[in-house]
C-alpha cells in the first residue's frame, strides 16, 4: 500500500521537471515585399543573422498586396537570394511556398 497524496506529487514533481528540461522554440518573422529595396533587405538579413545566431528560427515571407501577386517569382527570387545569404548559418527547413497573399520561407540555425 502506498500513500496516494504521496504519489500524486511524486507525479506532479517529475512532470515540472520534463517541463523545464524542454527547449522552448522561438520563431522570428521577417516580412518583405515583393518590390524591396537592396538597403531595406540588407538591414533585414542582418536581424536574421542575430535571430540565428540566437538560436531562433526564422520564418520569411513576401507579402503581396493588390495587383502584386503579378510578380511571384521575384518574391521568391528575394526568398532565395536570403537562403543563400543565410547558407553559412542557416539552413532551409521550407522552401518558399505560396500561401493565399504569402510566399512563406523558414531557416533555422546550423547546430
Amino acid at each position: 500500500m502506498i500513500d496516494y497524496s504521496k504519489f500524486l506529487y511524486q507525479q506532479k514533481k517529475k512532470q515540472k521537471e520534463i517541463k523545464a528540461k524542454t527547449a522552448r522554440i522561438v520563431v522570428k518573422e521577417l516580412r518583405f515585399g515583393p518590390n524591396t529595396d537592396e538597403h531595406d533587405y540588407n538591414f533585414k538579413l542582418k536581424h536574421a543573422e542575430r535571430f540565428l545566431q540566437d538560436g531562433a528560427k526564422v520564418k520569411a515571407y513576401v507579402f503581396f498586396k493588390g495587383r502584386s501577386i503579378m510578380f511571384k517569382e521575384k518574391g521568391e527570387i528575394l526568398l532565395l537570394q536570403l537562403a543563400q545569404d543565410l547558407e553559412e548559418i542557416a539552413k532551409v527547413e521550407q522552401l518558399p511556398k505560396l500561401e493565399g497573399k504569402r510566399m512563406i520561407m523558414m531557416l533555422a540555425p546550423k547546430k
